[in-house]
């Protein structure tokens, strides 16, 4: 009994030690700076073609795979972090306080002043905000000022 619990926990164990992430590393060329955005992160990603992929980034085979396709280094246009909790969180805000604006707004020009109705404008372009989940990330652009290449990450 005490033997097949050690072999079970030396095999975890060993999993373990000598699993190896990959990574995007993206280098600035003008000055050297570099970004790493690690195996299992969300990103969003834009082809040469002009399609966008949000999802998981998964490293096979020295290919870019987000949400279950596929890409190679020379069809990716940009690439950018995109957190789950601030999309979460920012949608929701900006969805909300449109939503109180218009609320505000209505019931003010119905019971005060009729210029007051003047804020279901920008009430509705933040609720149209919260929708389209903006992403505050900074993007990595594939125009020749950053480079792109796939690494192994040693822990």
């Amino acid at each position: 009994m005490k033997n097949t619990i050690t072999i079970t926990l030396f095999l975890f164990m060993s999993c373990a030690l000598f699993a190896q992430t990959q990574a995007v590393k993206l280098t600035k060329v003008s000055n050297g700076k570099e970004v790493i955005i690690e195996e299992n992160r969300r990103v969003k990603l834009q082809t040469v073609d002009g399609r966008k992929v949000t999802g998981r980034l998964q490293i096979k085979n020295n290919t870019i795979m987000v949400d279950q396709e596929a890409f190679e280094m020379e069809d990716i246009a940009s690439i950018k972090r995109n957190s789950l909790l601030l999309s979460i969180l920012g949608s929701s805000f900006f969805a909300y306080v449109g939503g109180i604006t218009i609320g505000l707004g209505t019931l003010i020009g119905l019971l005060a002043d009729t210029t007051a109705f003047w804020l279901i404008i920008p009430g509705a372009a933040l609720v149209y905000t919260g929708i389209k989940s903006p992403n505050f990330q900074r993007k990595f652009v594939n125009d020749g000022t950053w480079t792109f290449e796939i690494i192994t990450l040693d822990d």
